[in-house]
């Protein structure tokens, strides 16, 4: 489990490309950020997490719990998805909106696509926060 990557997941990563074809720029974990959001639109003051099912709860067929070591396995879970509710009220704080994306999600990439772009609206110039970022 322990090479289990954190970045640069196949999910994020056919994410990431076809946002940009789509003609979306944008950063990448921003450091600033709580939570480090993988993908970062600083104009529009909006972050996308990509999840893995697992790791994070989801309730489908690639988050279910292993039949084994329910006592470590349960808290770590629970313990992810309470820190990802901390992380999406202190974005919201510091006023970002953040949309969660479920690598299950993925697997129908357009769809995926489409609900991001609703999201985040046509590409292209967005107003001046990209400055508030910059600071």
């Amino acid at each position: 489990m322990q090479s289990v990557g954190q970045k640069d997941t196949g999910p994020e990563l056919a994410v990431r490309r076809a946002l940009h074809r789509l003609g979306y720029r944008f950063r990448l974990h921003a450091k600033k950020l709580p939570g480090r959001p993988d993908i970062v639109f600083p104009s529009r003051h909006k972050v996308v997490f990509i999840h893995g099912c697992f790791w994070h709860g989801h309730n489908c067929s690639k988050g279910k719990l292993p039949k084994s070591r329910n006592e470590y396995w349960i808290p770590k879970i629970e313990a992810n998805k309470a820190r990802d509710e901390r992380t999406i009220n202190a974005l919201r704080e510091a006023g970002w909106e953040s949309l969660v994306v479920w690598q299950c999600q993925v697997a129908d990439l357009d769809s995926a696509v489409a609900s991001i772009r609703h999201f985040l609206g046509p590409p292209g110039t967005a107003p001046e926060a990209a400055e508030k970022f910059a600071e």
